[in-house]
């Protein structure tokens, strides 16, 4: 049977960091120490990937102040008329790579090699660990297609670790009752992967990494604590959140932060939604290729092989 021809840089749409600290809220900007700097703001960039349109704020590179994520991507909101063609990006390979999926609007349907086929909607949290290598199809659901209304959320990779790499691949969805929520009258935090506090997420992780998503009211201030060794960063979905040294982050910007130092600090100067990621940093050469994130040229050409022989499953009976 003959095999698709891979292409590079297709497909590419898309652990527990222990803070002992308290949060810090109140009003106002403080000049405190311990604070994290800002090492740099970014815009993300519009793309599309299959059919779908999204913002895409960095892929492969900035290692020194994202790992262990490689990739983030964030898709829509994208208003879907009832019974309009799906949203989506057809049967494509992943390996050494850890795609993660996470819905704030609408609905998704995921179908892959390893005899997966759900749907997932808003809340919920999709990990497609693709070890040594494997297949899958992404698109907006029926629930969507039945009744329309808007499709949001993230595609965000996480970077498996080099003794990871060719372990066999699965697939898992997560939904709200495994993470914790931190309410407060200011703000809420939702604890998708790791700790913040008391408050943990139950999934599981092959390195430490951070995953919180962040609603904060106009005028509202916090300190978020992390581990000083491992890397964090921003990045805003809503609002305008100043930034200590007086920065301000904006819609569809992320923040890099330098390590060495643990709170993040965060004054909203309207109602502001964001995500604060990070984790401890993986140490290890990223070579990518397309969906394929390995530590060499020689994996790579592997995993490659592997496609075209179809180990890592047949795009054309995901596709269907």
């Amino acid at each position: 049977m003959l095999r698709r021809k891979f292409i590079k840089g297709s497909a590419i749409i898309g652990l527990s960091s222990l803070s002992t600290l308290p949060l810090v809220s109140h009003s106002g900007m403080l000049l405190g120490k311990g604070k994290r700097r800002v090492h740099q703001i970014l815009s993300a960039d519009a793309v599309n990937v299959g059919t779908l349109p999204v913002m895409r704020a960095f892929a492969g590179d900035r290692q020194d102040y994202v790992s262990p994520y490689v990739l983030f991507d964030e898709f829509g909101p994208v208003n879907v008329a009832a019974g309009s063609d799906p949203l989506r990006v057809d049967a494509h390979p992943h390996a050494g790579v850890t795609p993660t999926t996470y819905f704030l609007e609408g609905t998704g349907h995921h179908k892959d090699s390893l005899d997966y086929d759900f749907q997932i909607g808003k809340g919920d949290f999709m990990m497609f660990s693709s070890g040594r290598g494997a297949i899958h199809m992404e698109e907006s659901g029926q629930k969507l297609y039945d009744e329309g209304g808007f499709y949001h959320g993230f595609q965000i990779w996480l970077n498996t670790p080099s003794k990871y790499k060719f372990d066999l691949p699965t697939t898992s969805v997560h939904r709200e009752e495994h993470m914790d929520m931190i309410e407060e009258e200011d703000y809420s935090i939702k604890v998708v992967l790791g700790q913040l506090g008391e408050a943990k997420s139950s999934i599981d992780l092959l390195s430490p990494a951070f995953y919180y998503h962040v609603k904060m009211k106009e005028n509202a201030r916090l300190d978020i604590p992390t581990n000083p060794l491992h890397n964090a960063f921003v990045y805003a979905i809503a609002g305008s959140v100043e930034l200590e040294g007086q920065k301000l982050m904006k819609e569809q910007q992320v923040v890099l932060y330098e390590r060495g130092e643990s709170l993040i600090n965060l004054y909203a100067q309207c109602d502001s939604e964001f995500l604060v990621l990070g984790g401890m940093p993986l140490d290890e050469r990223v070579y990518s290729y397309g969906p394929f994130v390995m530590n060499n040229e020689e994996q790579i050409q592997l995993c490659i092989r592997n496609y075209q022989a179809g180990l890592m499953g047949d795009p054309d009976v995901v596709n269907r």
